[in-house]
C-alpha cells in the first residue's frame, strides 16, 4: 500500500537504512536481537506520536513500539517495519504535596528515583535503573517496594494514551474505566502510552538493604532456612534469591570473583533499627561469605544491578511462578544452579505477597497476585559464544519446576506463543482483555508484545422476517406462541 511519508509537520527525527544512526539506532538492550527495520520515528511529543500511529497503521507494515528498549524477546524493534521511539519524552513532574508524579513514556527507572527521592519519594518500580517506566509499568512492575506499597500498576492514577486510530484519550478510574483496567497489567496491547501518572510513597533516603553471599553448595540448607524465615518478616522486606558466578564489580571484593554464590538480596522500607532486627535471624543461620546489606541511599540500592544487565550482551529468559519452595522445588533450583557455566548468568527468585496479594485479583489485568514467588531464569552471555548452550541450561531448569508452575509474569516472557500468555492471566481476565483489544485495536496494530488478538466479532444472529414466521405457522396448522 502506496502511504505518503512522515512530513514537515513530524517534530522528531527519523532515521531510515542507510542513514549514520541507523545501525546504532535499531539496536535495543537484548544483543541478541538483530532487526532492521523500514523507519525509526524518534517523536519529540504526543502530536509525532499520533502521526507516526496513522502513518503505520495506513503502512500496513509491523509497528513496533519502543521507550526503554528492554523489552526480553526485542519487541520494540521490527523487520520492515516502522519503530516509534519515545525515548525523546522524558519530562517529569513531581507534586510532593499531594504525593503524585507525572512521567513521559521515554522516562528510565533510575531518571524516575532521581526526581522523586529529591522529596523523599517513590514510585515503587523495578530493579535495574535503565529499564524504560512504560513497559515495565504496562506488565505489572515487580520490584524492592512491592511487598510494602504493591506493583507499580497499583501506584497508577492515570494514562494518556494514543489509540490505534490516533486518538488521544485518557484512562482513570473515572474515565474509562475499562481502559484502565486492561492497561494495568496488559502491556501494551491497547495502544501507546505517552504520560503516566502515579501515587508516591514515603521511601528513604536511606533503607536498609543490599545482598547477603552464602557458597552456593548452601543453597538447599538456604533455601530451607528462607522458606519458614520469610513466612514471619514484615511487608516492609522484599527479599530476592540470586543464584550466579559472584560478579566482577566494584562492590565485590576480588577474592569471590567468579564464586559460585547464593545470595539473599534484601530491601527494607521501614526504619534502619527495625530492619536490623528482622534481618538477625538470616544472619544468624550461618557464617556468610559476604554481608554487603547495610544502609544506603535508596538510589544506590535501585541499581545493584545495573553492571550484571548492561546493554549489549546476549539474554535469554525462562520464567514462571510457583506457589511455595517445596522441598522439591529447592533440590531441582539448587542441583540446576550448580550447573551454570556463564560468569554472567543469574537468576533471581523474587518474594511477592504483602501488599501485593491484598489487592483483589480482579482489580487489574495483572495476573498472579497470590503467587508465592516469581522465578526469572536468566541466561546471559557476551556474545553468540556459549549462548545456545547457556539458553539450554534455562530451558532445562524451567522444565525442571514445570510440576510446580502456577502461571507467569508477562513482563518476563520471551516469545512464546498464545497460550504461553494466556497463562500470565488466565482464563477469565484474557477473556476480558480479548474483548478490550476488539474495542481498542481491532485490527492488532499493536501486536509486537505478549500480543492478546481481538475477540472475535459477534456476528449478529439471522432473524426470520415476521411474514415467514405467521406464513410458517399457518401452513403447519399450529400457532406461533409456545
Amino acid at each position: 500500500m502506496a502511504t505518503a511519508p512522515l512530513g514537515p509537520s513530524f517534530g522528531g527525527r527519523l532515521v531510515r537504512p542507510g542513514d549514520p544512526d541507523y545501525d546504532e539506532d535499531r539496536r535495543v538492550w537484548n544483543g541478541s536481537v538483530d532487526r532492521s527495520p523500514a523507519l525509526i520515528a524518534h517523536c519529540a511529543g504526543v502530536a509525532d506520536v499520533i502521526d507516526a500511529v496513522r502513518f503505520a497503521a495506513a503502512s500496513g507494515a509491523p509497528v513496533a513500539v519502543r521507550s526503554g528498549g528492554h523489552s526480553f524477546p526485542g519487541q520494540s524493534v521490527c523487520d520492515g517495519g516502522t519503530v516509534i521511539d519515545l525515548s525523546a519524552l522524558r519530562g517529569i513532574r513531581v507534586d510532593p504535596a499531594a504525593r503524585t508524579v507525572r512521567a513521559q513514556a521515554g522516562v528510565l527507572l533510575g531518571e524516575l528515583d532521581r526526581e522523586t527521592q529529591a522529596f523523599g519519594l517513590a514510585v515503587p518500580s523495578g530493579i535495574v535503573t535503565h529499564t524504560g517506566i512504560a513497559g515495565l509499568t504496562l506488565g505489572g512492575g515487580i520490584g524492592w517496594l512491592m511487598r510494602k506499597y504493591g506493583l507499580t500498576v497499583d501506584q497508577l492514577l492515570a494514562v494518556d494514551l494514543v489509540t490505534a486510530d490516533g486518538a488521544l484519550v485518557k484512562a482513570s478510574a473515572d474515565e474509562n474505566p475499562d481502559l484502565f483496567w486492561g492497561v494495568r497489567g496488559g502491556g501494551g496491547n491497547f495502544g501507546i502510552v505517552t504520560e503516566f501518572t502515579y501515587r508516591l510513597h514515603p521511601v528513604g533516603p536511606v533503607v536498609l538493604a543490599g545482598p547477603i553471599l552464602w557458597p552456593m553448595a548452601e543453597s538447599a540448607r538456604l533455601l530451607r532456612f528462607y522458606r519458614e524465615w520469610i513466612t514471619s518478616v514484615p511487608d516492609e522486606l522484599t527479599t530476592a534469591v540470586v543464584h550466579r558466578k559472584a560478579p566482577a564489580v566494584g562492590y565485590l571484593p576480588p577474592e569471590v570473583h567468579g564464586k559460585p554464590v547464593v545470595m539473599v538480596v534484601c530491601c527494607y522500607a521501614g526504619p534502619v533499627e527495625e530492619g536490623q532486627e528482622v534481618l538477625r535471624p538470616l544472619r544468624a543461620w550461618g557464617p556468610p561469605l559476604l554481608d554487603l546489606c547495610t544502609p544506603k541511599p535508596f538510589t544506590e540500592h535501585q541499581a545493584l544491578f545495573d553492571p550484571s544487565f548492561p546493554h549489549g550482551r546476549w539474554y535469554y529468559f525462562k520464567s514462571c511462578d510457583v506457589d511455595r519452595l517445596s522441598d522439591e522445588v529447592i533440590d531441582r533450583t539448587a542441583e540446576h544452579a550448580s550447573r551454570i557455566a556463564s560468569p554472567l548468568t543469574a537468576f533471581p527468585i523474587f518474594q511477592l505477597g504483602g501488599a501485593v496479594a491484598r489487592v483483589p485479583e480482579d482489580a487489574t489485568a495483572f495476573g498472579g497476585r497470590h503467587s508465592g514467588h516469581t522465578f526469572n531464569i536468566n541466561a546471559t552471555t557476551e556474545g553468540p559464544e556459549g549462548f545456545e548452550a547457556e539458553r539450554d541450561w534455562a530451558r532445562g531448569l524451567w522444565s525442571a519446576l514445570a510440576p510446580h508452575q502456577t502461571g507467569v509474569y508477562a513482563n518476563f516472557l520471551m516469545e512464546e506463543g498464545e497460550d504461553r500468555v494466556r497463562q500470565a492471566y488466565g482464563p477469565q481476565k484474557y477473556r476480558r482483555l480479548q474483548e478490550l483489544k476488539r474495542r481498542y485495536d481491532p485490527g492488532n496494530l499493536f501486536r509486537l508484545n505478549q500480543n492478546i488478538p481481538p475477540a472475535p466479532t459477534p456476528v449478529p444472529a439471522r432473524h426470520t422476517p415476521p411474514s415467514a414466521v405467521s406464513g410458517a405457522a399457518a401452513s403447519s396448522g399450529r400457532s406461533g406462541d409456545r
